[in-house]
């Protein structure tokens, strides 16, 4: 008995309009009220009180939670499971990649790698790696420091190394990322200033501005002024204060010539990609002086110009990465990604003077704004759940992995056979696939003709929903609970620990509620899934054990179902 949807259980114009109405009231910081005094943050030794608690915190800080790692976090509390967490490292994707092309290349001798591999590895570790706050802040850092392999440019064995690198930095100091950022080639093709070359007033020619503008507005200090709490500084008039001008890009993108290609031995030619070392997607640009602009460059305030391409990149992004904006931008984005689209100005001020300090006099150390923005007040308030002023919309990728996670899906390959999810028709995302350097969504996204809209609230994740989406991720999932997805159906779930609830719709209907909804479904959606679980009905008589086996087998995918498509499951809380 294959597993479907049953008839009038799901309507997908009407999920999308309840899911519409739903985040029309999601919003705000958890009720500070727009101030600036700093709250109280729970005890950073305390453990969770009860498994809601402990599902909540892992809703935010993982890609999903599971049996083991609710009763990980009990037992040891918020503070020993980050700090277990930020000393684990995570699998490396380019090390997956090169171990795959071995592999194809022993049957297809001239076999390459792509984009689908990349996506294994992402799949792969995302549902499989221990060290699951990494995971996630990955993911989280590839939607602010953005490359694309919608960009053919992009090679993926380069964007494996690229997903790395920003895993080795996710908890080191916001200093170092942003210099291995710029220098990574591929993001160097992808905001093409790899081979950016010095002025030549005979010919007319300019650096090549995109990096420098980009690296400032979407990367680290914004379009403007920024008070401490992220509120956005107006002049006289209540006007915007623009934080750069298109002066400060043009002094700025000179610093970021004469980078390219690493070589062992640099010449014309590999500055140019020509006898291109194999490891040249992989391994940081290089400085080629002669490609260099000499001249002085002036942005942000500062003057440089000792000639030294290296030295004036170290005292560039020294500049930036001292930017009063930066704790306030970056932190809001880091809340916005793990935790509510909309926190309140309070909640970004308490985390960017983390940025500012940690405490130990370090600036930008991303560890301690981990534990800020996680151990916060406003995050850890098992209250806002039940609010119309906190929360967000859950990316589809991590929907997709939150499955993998909480009903123990295996691979039947090993390789976690998922290729690119990005139609309209699957989930409408993919890692590193975003459709342009402003990520899938914009952080400040205001849907228009909603109720959040004339609130003037954010909701980024809407910026991809509507109803071909959401009739695409409520297709996607019916078949990947139902028959597993991936070619072949690599990636399913045989949901070993359902079935032996199965003969209890309500103990189901706990099940999903422990694993996928913190504790805080509704007596509503409890109501329908135990009615439409019990719907299925479990042959007796004389029907065989298979027959009674693929009975309950269906009453669990159908659980699962109906609570991953539910406007409850959707807006995390």
């Amino acid at each position: 008995m294959p597993f479907v949807a049953m008839p009038g259980l799901i309507r997908t114009a009407a999920l999308s309009t309840a899911l519409v109405a739903s985040l029309s009231g999601c919003g705000g910081g958890g009720g500070e009220g727009g101030g600036t005094t700093p709250g109280p943050t729970p005890p950073t030794e305390s453990l969770p009180r009860n498994d809601a608690e402990a599902a909540r915190f892992l809703t935010q800080a993982t890609f999903g939670a599971n049996d083991a790692e609710i009763n990980s976090l009990r037992s040891l509390g918020y503070t020993r499971w980050l700090e277990r967490q930020i000393t684990l490292a995570s699998p490396s994707h380019q090390a997956y990649m090169d171990n795959r092309l071995v592999q194809l290349r022993l049957t297809q001798p001239t076999a390459t790698l792509n984009a689908n591999h990349f996506y294994e590895s992402f799949w792969l570790h995302a549902a499989t790696s221990e060290a699951q706050l990494r995971e996630r802040m990955k993911l989280a850092l590839s939607e602010i420091f953005v490359i694309s392999m919608v960009d053919p440019g992009v090679d993926a064995r380069g964007a494996g190394a690229y997903y790395d690198m920003l895993g080795a930095n996710a908890f080191g100091n916001f200093r170092t990322l942003l210099q291995q950022v710029t220098l990574h080639p591929m993001m160097g093709i992808y905001l093409t200033h790899l081979a950016n070359q010095r002025e030549d007033p005979a010919t007319g020619r300019s650096p090549d501005e995109n990096y420098a503008r980009e690296v400032m507005q979407l990367m680290t200090i914004g379009v403007n002024r920024l008070n401490a709490d992220g509120t956005v500084v107006t002049d006289g008039s209540g006007n915007p204060v623009p934080a750069y001008t298109p002066d400060d890009i043009s002094g700025l993108a000179k610093v970021f010539t004469g980078f390219s290609w690493y070589s062992p031995a640099p010449s014309n030619n590999t500055f140019f990609g020509r006898n291109r070392d194999p490891d040249a997607s992989v391994r940081s640009m290089i400085l080629y002086s002669a490609f260099h602009s000499t001249s002085t460059k002036t942005f942000l305030g500062t003057t440089i110009g000792s000639g030294d391409g290296n030295a004036e990149l170290t005292q560039a992004l020294d500049v930036i990465f001292n930017h009063p904006n930066v704790g306030p931008f970056i932190c809001r984005q880091l809340i916005q990604r793990l935790v509510t689209s909309n926190p309140g100005p309070a909640y970004v001020q308490r985390v960017a003077a983390v940025f500012n300090n940690n405490g130990a006099g370090v600036r930008g150390d991303l560890a301690a704004v981990v534990r800020a923005i996680l151990l916060d007040a406003d995050a850890r308030d098992m209250g806002a759940v039940t609010t119309s002023s906190f929360g967000k919309i859950r990316e589809p990728m991590i929907r997709l992995a939150n499955w993998m996670r909480a009903f123990g899906a295996t691979s039947v390959s090993g390789n976690y056979l998922v290729n690119s999810t990005s139609g309209s028709l699957s989930l409408g995302q993919s890692a590193l696939a975003a459709p342009s350097v402003f990520n899938f969504f914009r952080p400040g996204y205001v849907p228009p003709n909603t109720r959040l809209g004339a609130a003037g609230l954010n909701a980024p994740e809407f910026q991809i929903v509507d109803e071909v989406s959401v009739a695409g991720y409520a297709n996607t999932m019916q078949t990947a609970i139902g028959t597993g997805i991936g070619t072949g159906s690599d990636v399913r779930s045989a949901y070993s620990v359902e079935v032996t609830l199965a003969d209890d719709p309500a103990l189901l209907a706990d099940r999903m509620n422990r694993l996928l909804l913190y504790g805080q479904m509704s007596s509503a959606l409890r109501t329908a899934i135990i009615d439409s679980v019990a719907g299925v009905a479990i042959p007796g008589g004389t029907a065989t054990q298979a027959q009674i086996d693929a009975a309950k087998l269906n009453r669990a995918r159908l659980a699962v179902y109906l609570t991953m498509v539910s406007p409850e499951y959707l807006v995390q809380r």
